[in-house]
């Protein structure tokens, strides 16, 4: 568990580190987007990973990695709106905006360490398409509870959903960064 807990940390210093960027560049004009605005983001982003696991090719300069850090900051974010809601207006500072998304990491992060000890870390023997494929699974489960105005009878609600898919997403990173997976073969 101690070489999962290094190389999650690393994979999610790298989302922050860009994060933190693009927050200077942008500001936090993403606060007035609504949570459904962020699930379509994060579900554009993994059906583009699914499309370039399937034929292979990308037009398009940036390949799996980037959409994946995508994945994981989009989905931070979403959660950042759940708790702290919708605004008109940017209201936090860039600064702000990086802790906030980090304190929703760190969640995940505790999620994580929790499911790993009872799955035995099973994710490592899994398939980077599998990942992606849970991932887009989990956002049309989110997008049924959006649908149903965040009404669930019996199961987990969005925040629980958009945790998972930080977790996912963290685990094809690793899964890449370890060399297990490539495009035309959409991963181990």
């Amino acid at each position: 568990m101690d070489k999962t807990l290094q190389q999650y940390d690393a994979v999610v210093a790298g989302c922050l580190d860009l994060f933190s960027k693009k927050a200077k560049d942008y500001g936090t004009a993403w606060r007035i987007l609504r949570v459904s605005s962020l699930t379509d983001q994060v579900f554009i982003k993994a059906q583009r990973i699914r499309t370039l696991q399937q034929t292979g090719t990308s037009k398009v300069e940036e390949g799996v990695g980037p959409e994946l850090v995508g994945i994981v900051n989009y989905a931070a974010m979403a959660l950042v709106q759940l708790d702290r809601g919708v605004v008109d207006a940017p209201d936090l500072s860039a600064e702000d905006a990086v802790a906030q998304v980090g304190e929703r990491i760190e969640r995940a992060r505790s999620l994580m360490v929790r499911k790993n000890h009872d799955y035995g870390e099973a994710w490592r023997s899994m398939r980077i398409s599998s990942l992606v494929d849970l991932i887009l699974m989990k956002l049309l489960r989110i997008k049924q509870i959006e649908d149903n105005s965040g009404n669930t009878l019996v199961s987990e609600g969005i925040d629980a959903n958009f945790l998972d898919i930080v977790n996912y997403a963290v685990f094809a990173l690793i899964l890449m960064d370890e060399g297990e997976g490539s495009l035309a073969s959409g991963g181990r």
